[in-house]
């Protein structure tokens, strides 16, 4: 498998599972996921699930600080409905990564572990998500503001040649590339980048 080598660069996010734990699939249940890892999830790299690793690393950061987030015990909201844009691009790389699901996710062992009910739609927000800790109530929103890292201009006329078909190996190659450059620049220049994803308490 070979992705582009900026993959490696892109921050990683590890996360504490109990449910690994007990089970022993991780040691201590400890888990670390890649931007790699996403984009498998995604079936592709582009902004939009750039901005929803990067938004959900956000989160945790400011929920947990120097902990680990523990996966499973962590509530997502997203403002939008499940059908509206790229919601639910965005709400499956956030389930994903904290195992937050609706109704069809894990049950759980024993009353433990159950990891339905943690994952909402159509929420009165203020960002694009919330992430709350179910332990302690604390409680995050979030938002990535990706007009502040526009696409190169000869995506207008190369976006379309592409879909149709029309474009030379060479105007394709081009595509391929200027998209996932503006992709890098999301998760190598501006992860930390609190002007492009923007917490709000």
């Amino acid at each position: 498998m070979h992705f582009p080598e900026f993959f490696n660069l892109a921050p990683r996010i590890s996360f504490r599972d109990p449910l690994a734990r007990f089970l022993g699939a991780a040691h201590e249940g400890i888990i670390e996921y890649s931007y790699a890892d996403t984009v498998k999830l995604a079936g592709h790299s582009c902004p939009t699930v750039a901005s929803a690793y990067l938004m959900t690393r956000a989160a945790m950061r400011a929920l947990y600080r120097d902990a680990l987030p523990e996966r499973g015990g962590i509530r997502v909201e997203l403002r939008g409905s499940r059908v509206d844009g790229t919601t639910g691009v965005v709400a499956n790389v956030a389930s994903f990564l904290t195992g937050a699901t609706q109704d069809s996710g894990f049950k759980g062992i024993g009353g433990h572990f159950d990891r339905r009910n943690l994952l909402f739609f159509g929420v009165d927000l203020r960002g694009q998500l919330r992430f709350t800790r179910v332990d302690s109530g604390a409680a995050v929103s979030v938002s990535a503001r990706l007009d502040r890292v526009p696409p190169d201009p000869r995506m207008a006329a190369l976006l379309p040649k592409c879909l149709c078909n029309a474009a030379t190996s060479e105007e394709a190659a081009l595509f391929q590339s200027l998209w996932q450059a503006r992709v890098e620049t999301l998760v190598v220049e501006h992860a930390d980048d609190p002007e492009i994803i923007v917490i709000q308490p």
